[in-house]
């Protein structure tokens, strides 16, 4: 896998990184991986996919993140998701709201590793894209120093090269999910040394990276950074990406990426 494709990434963020935001961010940066909003595998394969999984061509490139636990249903999702052109398929194992928790994905998965290694094995033999992961580094009464590398060498083994650790444990009993994006404390050190005891794997950070200076300093560490809500509410910064993460081309300025942006919203 070429893993400058994952030096810099917009999170996937539900009810936010719709087409619309991504078509929006697309102008601000060429080369940031866009990510889908979490659809789970049932609304693949049962609701309107044109809706869910609908998207330009000029957002490329762009991930798909699907949410489940059944592998021979997520198999069939991302056979769809390729089908429709997305280049990655991720597993949200990360995400901490209770619809997410009794549906039995998302964050609560980080306590089946083994599951998640057959979903993802599941999902790497229905599809020619890359198939990563992301992931918490545990939730709830969990030891990270555990739990994370379980979680890791047990997707690894099933051929999973790339993961995104939102370096923060979820806490499923007694946070919201609102508060899961910042009480935990963060632990950028855990996935730090995870980077240094798995060399070979491509491992990027996520949580609490709160603009591209900081961004810039990690990424001696990390092989990339992903961007959540301070790529949402502050787009702009994403204007300079190209030029300061990737030395490529001059940094786009708001008045030209609102120029860009119109005949998206004309059409």
């Amino acid at each position: 896998m070429n893993t400058q494709a994952h030096r810099f990434s917009v999170a996937p963020m539900m009810d936010w990184t719709d087409r619309h935001c991504r078509s929006f961010h697309r102008v601000l940066s060429r080369r940031a991986l866009l990510y889908s909003e979490m659809v789970t595998s049932a609304a693949v394969l049962h609701g309107d996919r044109q809706r869910l999984l609908g998207f330009d061509a000029a957002e490329h490139p762009v991930a798909l993140q699907l949410g489940g636990s059944d592998p021979g249903e997520l198999a069939a999702a991302a056979r769809i998701g390729e089908a429709f052109g997305y280049r990655e398929i991720n597993l949200n194992v990360g995400c901490p709201s209770d619809r997410v928790q009794s549906g039995r994905f998302g964050a609560c998965l980080m306590l089946e590793p083994a599951l998640v290694a057959d979903c993802m094995a599941a999902i790497r033999a229905a599809v020619s894209v890359p198939a990563t992961v992301k992931c918490r580094i545990g939730v709830d009464d969990q030891d990270p120093e555990s739990s994370l590398f379980s979680l890791v060498d047990a997707c690894a083994a099933a051929g999973v090269d790339t993961f995104i650790v939102h370096a923060r444990k979820a806490i499923l009993k007694g946070l919201s999910p609102k508060e899961n994006r910042d009480i935990p404390p963060l632990n950028y050190d855990l996935v730090r040394r995870l980077k240094r005891e798995r060399p070979g794997l491509t491992i990027v950070l996520n949580g609490g990276i709160g603009g591209l200076d900081a961004a810039e300093a990690l990424l001696g560490d990390f092989d990339g950074v992903m961007l959540g809500r301070a790529a949402y509410h502050d787009p702009g910064l994403l204007g300079e990406v190209d030029a300061r993460l990737f030395g490529e081309a001059a940094i786009v300025k708001p008045e030209a990426a609102v120029e860009a942006y119109l005949p998206y919203v004309d059409a």
